[in-house]
């Protein structure tokens, strides 16, 4: 029980460090309550402030009138008890009502009118200027959708004033106006200043970047609309007060082809579907889950299971008939009370609308699946020499694919499918046309394999393949068998190497090879060829295996590659089948690639595709494309990288090759792009080769992406949209698919970008998650460095008692684990984060912090590969001396800030960065300490000039500022 004002206000206080929610809006319910038995009022003032505040921050437009009323009573009654700035709040928040009654349809509309002109009156009584009053009968005419252009006029024209909304808000509700009037690139240009970061509040960017996302995707600003939907969702979610902002992004994911993201949205905000307090916004949240729940039943998935209002199961379809009623009632009594059809043409025209692009904006984020592919892929265009059309006749189905795989053709694969998809139904009977069964079956089998083998799963590929060679023997066709078996033999096992035994049977292979051997018959050479080329790719197995484990090639395992190399090209041209010396220079440009000789490796593969274009097969050339680009990538080419990169994935869909590495490529391509700067379009490569990872199965493949995208995002200087894409690695979901390293290292950065974003509660619980999940880990450096780092997040977020126990975590593990630079910056940061709390009653804590620095630095051996001894010792002298400072023990201070110098001259270049910050906090002390401003100065001008002729103009323009600061403070 609260006897006293002093505890009301003390627990206010308290209160008002909350976030937005439920607790933060009962506590304040209970504190307005208690403040009432009072005599003065002013308790009960504060009290009513703060309880409306959390209504309107939380969605309950419903309430916040009555609390206001209230709050006017009391200062038509007594004035004298609110202080000047509750005394403008009481004129700020006639604004607050204005929205809230509109949120509210059972007010009716000439009551809301008549509180605009309670408002004119008032604020003219206070001498306050009508531009507010003007925005808000706009407000009141934007929604209803009568009068909109004069009372817009009215409002635009006016100079802002004292009572203005905020510049940001005010920008929001103009570009908003010209969206509706249809204006996309009007609006976007008003609303640059606020979605550029020139124009902010509590609320924005975040709103607008709701409102701008289908307005960006309609001009085709699609990577601002995957930024400001990665931002402004991750700032919605979860919070009742923004349910109109989270459909907006449920709609868009919608209609960006998004429907597996939108789905996911959902069920993080099913409480949405409860927010009574604020109708309108509820509304505006429905229509938006309508949009998404309309594409799925559409698109065939009427009884998939959503997230709906808790208590019971729903499928797309009942939620839809569920989300619809209410919605309509919902706009209808809108409608009626405004006399007027504007709130239900607006859900109209949003329900009307189709998707905006024709395939699926990647928004690098990982996202689980939809309940199924809500759009077909889109069809891949075909060459005519390839499968554009499939034949509808069985047998001219089958004549084409053997014709396509004769020539080496990947659209073959399309057809084999096919061709599967026929024999498997019921009512198939071979036709003996055809050849034997037997032989065609074994065809599919080898289909079966080659695509097992471009997945790497070696051993369902050997089955597959042994199964071919098994058909082929009943068929009596004995090439066929001769080829499986090299084929079989060629293949490396699950560690990379050859099977023992595989040598002696691919001898064996080719000694039956040659004799069975026709140099008249196309076909025979063919497959005698392809032997030769099976023991060439074995040869260069085991050339890549001893690269990966061995410090270098053996010399006979590097002979039999060249050896089988030069055979395999010698009889390739004596039996003039040129697209068989082009496979195997591939392979030796491959191996010359991986051994660092780039322009051997360039210069084979330029002459591969010299060699396709020659025959005019530009459907085999995808493969030796995407390998010279990369290795132009290596040689610093990019441009020309990107230029073949891109060809060969053209080529590769122009062709139907179902195996080309499309997602690997758009990683390659990512960069090229982030070498040449072009930092956008790395991130978009990104992002589509992560979901391209994700259509795989490969999990760890599509992670490791997003680390790399989150990084170029945070270099890009799109933090928060860095932390959006690695906050969705680490869902349960996510996280339990992954290899432990790359969660730890998700896991990781994630909590560093949350510390960049100042959440450093949220910074903490990943650093104590990555602490916990790698205390077991033989290395204890990764666990000494999470519980170090998490120490100082805790510290950070004022949770100091758990902040002490991570700190002593750290300490132990580095018993164990030593990792000297995390926990050296711990101690420091623990001393400088102490005298912020405490100020100078905390010196004694922050000097033993630092002492307990020293001694770690003393154990620290002088040859400790990449230590720094001379940083750490200098840090902690800078930390120290800022510690003196603020306790004001000046002198003491100044002669620790001077080790810091004298310690960082050693540093050589690398010390030339803090020795100038040590320069800057030095003069500060004496300026401001010690009263000696002309010392300053003279330390100052020779600092300057040091960091000029080391290139650091930034801290040279620090101290120039500085030293200016200081002569002109002497001359006054």
């Amino acid at each position: 029980m609260l006897e006293t004002p002093d505890e009301v206000f003390e627990a206010l206080r308290e209160n008002h460090q909350r976030p937005y929610g439920l607790q933060r809006t009962v506590t304040a319910e209970e504190l307005a309550e208690a403040a009432e038995q009072f005599e003065e009022p002013d308790a009960l003032v504060t009290a009513l402030l703060e309880l409306m505040e959390a209504y309107e921050y939380t969605g309950e437009h419903r309430k916040s009138p009555v609390v206001f009323a209230r709050l006017l009573k009391v200062w038509d009654d007594k004035p004298g008890a609110f202080s000047e700035w509750e005394a403008g709040q009481v004129f700020w928040r006639f604004k607050w009502v204005t929205t809230s009654l509109l949120q509210v349809p059972e007010v009716p509309l000439a009551a809301i009118q008549g509180w605009a002109g309670q408002m004119s009156e008032r604020y003219r009584e206070a001498g306050y200027g009508m531009q507010p009053v003007a925005a808000m009968r706009h407000r009141i005419a934007a929604h209803t959708g009568s009068g909109q252009l004069p009372a817009y006029d009215l409002w635009v024209t006016r100079p802002r004033e004292r009572m203005s909304d905020c510049e940001a808000c005010e920008t929001r509700h103009r570009a908003v106006h010209h969206v509706r009037a249809g204006d996309d690139k009007r609006a976007l240009d008003v609303w640059a200043p606020v979605l550029g970061g020139g124009q902010s509040c509590s609320e924005e960017p975040y709103v607008s970047q709701a409102q701008a996302l289908l307005p960006l995707l309609r001009l085709g600003r699609t990577d601002e609309a995957r930024s400001h939907h990665l931002v402004g969702y991750r700032f919605a979610r979860g919070k009742t007060g923004m349910a109109e902002e989270v459909g907006l992004h449920i709609e868009f994911c919608a209609l960006s082809r998004n429907e597996g993201r939108g789905l996911e949205i959902l069920a993080e905000n099913r409480a949405l579907f409860g927010v009574a307090g604020a109708p309108l916004a509820l509304l505006e949240f429905l229509t938006g889950v309508q949009v998404l729940l309309g594409r799925l039943v559409e698109d065939g998935y009427a009884t998939a299971a959503v997230a709906g209002p808790l208590g019971r199961g729903w499928t797309a379809e009942t939620l839809l008939a569920q989300v619809s009623g209410e919605a309509d009632t919902l706009a209808a009594a809108f409608d009626a009370r405004n006399g007027t059809t504007a709130v239900g043409d607006r859900r109209r025209a949003r329900l009307s609308r189709s998707p905006l692009l024709a395939e699926p904006l990647q928004l690098g984020l990982r996202t689980a699946p939809a309940v199924a592919p809500a759009v077909a892929p889109a069809p891949v265009p075909q060459d005519t020499a390839g499968t554009q059309d499939i034949p509808g006749d069985f047998s001219a189905l089958v004549a084409r694919a053997r014709q396509l795989d004769a020539d080496g053709h990947p659209g073959d694969a399309v057809l084999w499918a096919r061709i599967a998809e026929r024999i498997a139904a019921e009512d198939h009977v071979h036709d003996p046309e055809l050849g034997p069964e037997d032989e065609l079956l074994a065809e599919l089998a080898r289909e079966r394999a080659f695509t097992a083998y471009e997945d790497e799963r070696w051993a369902d590929g050997r089955a597959a393949m042994a199964e071919a060679a098994e058909l082929f023997e009943r068929a009596g066709l004995p090439w066929g068998v001769l080829v499986a078996r090299a084929r079989i033999a060629s293949l490396p096992s699950a560690g990379g190497a050859l099977d023992p035994g595989a040598w002696a049977e691919l001898d064996a292979v080719l000694a039956e090879a040659e004799e069975l051997l026709d140099e008249t018959d196309a076909d025979s050479r063919r497959h005698y060829l392809t032997v030769l080329q099976c023991r060439t790719f074995a040869a260069r197995a085991e050339v890549i295996t001893e690269m990966e484990e061995l410090p270098e090639v053996s010399a006979p395992v590097r002979e039999r590659f060249e050896s089988l190399t030069a055979v395999s090209m010698a009889e390739a041209a004596r039996l003039d089948v040129p697209q068989q010396v082009a496979t195997t220079r591939t392979y030796a440009a491959d191996l010359a690639a991986r051994s660092g000789r780039l322009d051997e490796a360039a210069a084979e593969l330029r002459t591969v595709l010299g060699i396709f274009e020659t025959l005019d097969t530009p459907w085999r050339a995808q493969r030796a494309e995407a390998l010279l680009g990369q290795v132009l990538l290596q040689q610093g080419h990019h441009e020309e990288a990107m230029e073949l990169l891109r060809r060969a994935m053209a080529h590769a869909a122009r062709f139907g090759d179902p195996h080309f590495p499309v997602a690997r490529t758009h990683a390659l391509l990512a960069h090229a792009s982030s070498h040449t700067g072009d930092l956008a379009g790395a991130i978009r490569h990104l992002s589509e080769a992560a979901a391209r990872f994700d259509r795989d199965g490969n999990d760890n493949g599509a992670a490791e992406t997003r680390l790399e995208l989150a990084d170029i995002l945070a270099r890009s200087g799109q933090q928060a949209d860095s932390v959006a894409v690695l906050e969705s690695l680490v869902t349960e979901e996510a996280s339990a698919a992954l290899d432990d390293r790359i969660l730890a290292q998700a896991r990781l950065s994630l909590a560093r970008g949350l510390r960049e974003l100042d959440e450093h509660r949220a910074s903490a619980e990943q650093f104590l998650l990555l602490a916990d999940a790698v205390a077991d880990w033989d290395e204890q450096v990764v666990h000494t460095l999470a519980a170090a780092e998490a120490a100082v997040a805790l510290a950070r977020s004022d949770r100091w008692d758990t902040a002490r126990a991570a700190y002593d975590r750290a300490v132990a593990s580095h018993a164990k684990g030593p990792n000297p630079g995390p926990v050296g910056e711990m101690m420091r940061q623990f001393a400088a984060l102490t005298m912020a709390a405490e100020g100078p009653e905390g010196l004694d804590t922050a000097l033993t912090h630092l002492a307990d620095a020293d001694a770690l630095l003393a154990a620290v051996p002088s040859d400790l590969d990449g230590f720094a001894h001379w940083y750490e010792a200098g840090s902690i002298h800078y930390q120290r001396a800022r510690a003196l400072a603020s306790a004001e023990r000046f002198p003491e201070a100044l002669a620790e800030m001077e080790r810091a110098i004298s310690t960082h001259d050693t540093g050589g270049p690398d010390g030339e960065s803090p020795r100038a910050e040590a320069v800057r906090v030095a003069a500060l002390i004496e300026a401001n300490g010690l009263d000696s401003p002309d010392a300053a100065i003279a330390r100052l001008t020779p600092a300057v000039t040091r960091c000029e002729d080391a290139g650091l103009a930034h801290a040279a323009k620090i101290l120039a500022n500085l030293r200016g600061d200081l002569l002109s403070r002497r001359e006054e």
